[in-house]
C-alpha cells in the first residue's frame, strides 16, 4: 500500500500542477451528469500509462456517498501478484449536473476527475485529468460489448487520444474498427 501511496502523491502533483499545453479542457464534461447513479463500483477497461498504476492489473474503483455530500473513493488492483488499494473523497467541482469532479488522495491536494463520455445508463464513462495524458475507461462490468467498445474506440480516434498506448486492465476488449 505505501508504493501506491507514493505514486498516486507523485500523480496528484503532476495532475495538479501539470502544464496547460496538453489541457483536456477542449473537450466538454458530460451534462446531464447525476452523481447518484455513478455512485457503485466501476472496472477499469484501460486507461493511458501513468507512473502511480504502472504494472497494475484488475483495477476499480468504488465510489460510495459521504453524509457531508462528498463521495468517498476507493481505488485498488493488483500489483505485483499483492492486492493494493488507496483512499480518497471526490466533490463536485462544477455545477452539480455537470460531470466535473475534484478527487484527493492526499488533503489538501485535489486533481481534476472530468467525465467525458458515459453511457446514458451509466454502464461505461470515459475519464481525464486536466492533462490530456491522463485517460481512463471505465464499466460496470470487466469487460464491455463489441458495441460499447466500438463507440468508445470510435470517441477517442474523434478526440485524438493515443488508444495505441492504451493499457487493458482486464484483458484486451473486443470489437476492433
Amino acid at each position: 500500500m505505501r508504493n501506491f501511496t507514493m505514486i498516486a502523491a507523485a500523480l496528484l502533483a503532476g495532475l495538479g500542477f501539470g502544464c496547460g499545453c496538453n489541457s483536456s479542457r477542449d473537450i466538454p464534461a458530460v451534462k446531464g451528469f447525476d452523481a447518484g447513479c455513478y455512485l457503485g463500483v466501476w472496472y477499469e477497461i484501460a486507461r493511458l500509462p501513468n507512473r502511480f498504476e504502472r504494472d497494475m492489473t484488475q483495477v476499480k474503483a468504488e465510489y460510495s456517498a459521504l453524509p457531508d455530500g462528498r463521495i468517498r473513493v476507493v481505488n485498488s488492483g493488483v500489483k505485483a501478484g499483492a492486492p493494493t488499494e488507496i483512499t480518497g473523497v471526490a466533490r463536485s467541482s462544477g455545477e452539480a449536473d455537470t460531470g466535473e469532479l475534484e478527487v484527493s488522495f492526499f488533503w489538501p491536494f485535489y486533481s481534476d476527475y472530468r467525465i467525458i463520455k458515459l453511457a446514458p445508463d451509466y454502464r461505461f464513462s470515459v475519464v481525464v485529468g486536466a492533462d490530456r495524458g491522463y485517460l481512463w475507461v471505465l464499466s460496470r462490468t470487466p469487460e464491455l460489448s463489441p458495441g460499447e467498445w466500438r463507440e468508445i474506440r470510435t470517441f477517442l480516434k474523434q478526440h485524438k487520444f493515443p488508444e495505441e498506448s492504451l493499457i487493458f486492465s482486464w484483458g484486451e476488449p473486443g470489437g476492433a474498427l
